[in-house]
Protein backbone atom coordinates (compact mmCIF):
# COMPACT_ATOMS: atom_id res chain seq x y z
CA UNK A 1 0.00 0.00 0.00
CA UNK A 2 1.32 3.66 -0.76
CA UNK A 3 -0.10 5.98 1.03
CA UNK A 4 2.20 8.62 2.26
CA UNK A 5 1.54 12.11 3.57
CA UNK A 6 2.56 13.54 0.20
CA UNK A 7 -0.42 12.14 -1.80
CA UNK A 8 -2.95 13.18 0.34
CA UNK A 9 -4.56 15.46 -1.81
CA UNK A 10 -5.52 11.95 -4.30
CA UNK A 11 -6.58 10.41 -1.23
CA UNK A 12 -9.68 13.05 -0.84
CA UNK A 13 -10.72 11.98 -4.11
CA UNK A 14 -10.26 7.78 -3.70
CA UNK A 15 -13.06 5.53 -1.83
CA UNK A 16 -10.04 3.54 -0.58
CA UNK A 17 -6.04 3.79 -0.12
CA UNK A 18 -5.14 0.30 -0.79
CA UNK A 19 -5.41 1.61 -4.57
CA UNK A 20 -3.07 4.31 -4.62
CA UNK A 21 0.43 2.80 -5.91
CA UNK A 22 2.56 4.92 -8.04
CA UNK A 23 1.77 3.29 -11.16
CA UNK A 24 -1.89 4.29 -10.90
CA UNK A 25 -3.11 6.49 -13.45
CA UNK A 26 -5.11 8.63 -11.89
CA UNK A 27 -7.83 8.86 -14.35
CA UNK A 28 -8.39 5.01 -15.40
CA UNK A 29 -7.29 3.29 -12.52
CA UNK A 30 -8.13 6.30 -9.52
CA UNK A 31 -11.61 7.15 -11.78
CA UNK A 32 -10.80 11.20 -10.80
CA UNK A 33 -12.10 13.29 -13.87
CA UNK A 34 -10.96 16.83 -15.22
CA UNK A 35 -12.52 18.36 -12.08
CA UNK A 36 -10.32 16.57 -9.53
CA UNK A 37 -7.18 16.79 -11.78
CA UNK A 38 -7.58 20.97 -11.42
CA UNK A 39 -8.40 20.76 -7.13
CA UNK A 40 -5.22 18.16 -7.22
CA UNK A 41 -3.11 20.92 -9.02
CA UNK A 42 -4.79 23.64 -6.70
CA UNK A 43 -3.97 22.01 -3.45
CA UNK A 44 -0.17 21.46 -5.04
CA UNK A 45 0.23 25.21 -5.22
CA UNK A 46 -1.27 25.94 -1.81
CA UNK A 47 0.84 22.97 -0.54
CA UNK A 48 4.03 24.29 -1.94
CA UNK A 49 3.23 27.96 -2.38
CA UNK A 50 4.49 27.52 -6.03
CA UNK A 51 2.37 27.13 -9.03
CA UNK A 52 2.47 24.16 -11.76
CA UNK A 53 3.07 25.34 -14.83
CA UNK A 54 0.32 24.27 -17.47
CA UNK A 55 2.82 21.78 -19.28
CA UNK A 56 3.87 20.28 -15.78
CA UNK A 57 0.52 19.96 -15.29
CA UNK A 58 -0.61 17.91 -18.29
CA UNK A 59 2.21 15.76 -18.02
CA UNK A 60 0.83 14.29 -14.57
CA UNK A 61 -0.91 11.19 -15.15
CA UNK A 62 0.17 8.78 -12.27
CA UNK A 63 0.16 9.00 -8.59
CA UNK A 64 4.23 8.97 -8.84
CA UNK A 65 3.91 11.82 -11.30
CA UNK A 66 1.80 13.70 -8.39
CA UNK A 67 4.54 12.51 -6.02
CA UNK A 68 7.46 13.90 -8.31
CA UNK A 69 5.80 17.04 -9.01
CA UNK A 70 5.33 18.08 -5.53
CA UNK A 71 9.37 17.40 -4.63
CA UNK A 72 10.04 19.32 -7.96
CA UNK A 73 8.28 22.29 -6.84
CA UNK A 74 9.49 21.78 -3.22
CA UNK A 75 12.97 21.18 -3.99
Amino acid sequence: MYCPADISLIRQHTKTCSNIVPEANLFEDLDLDSIDAVDIAVRMQKFTDKKLSPAEFKKIRTVNDVVEAVYGLLG
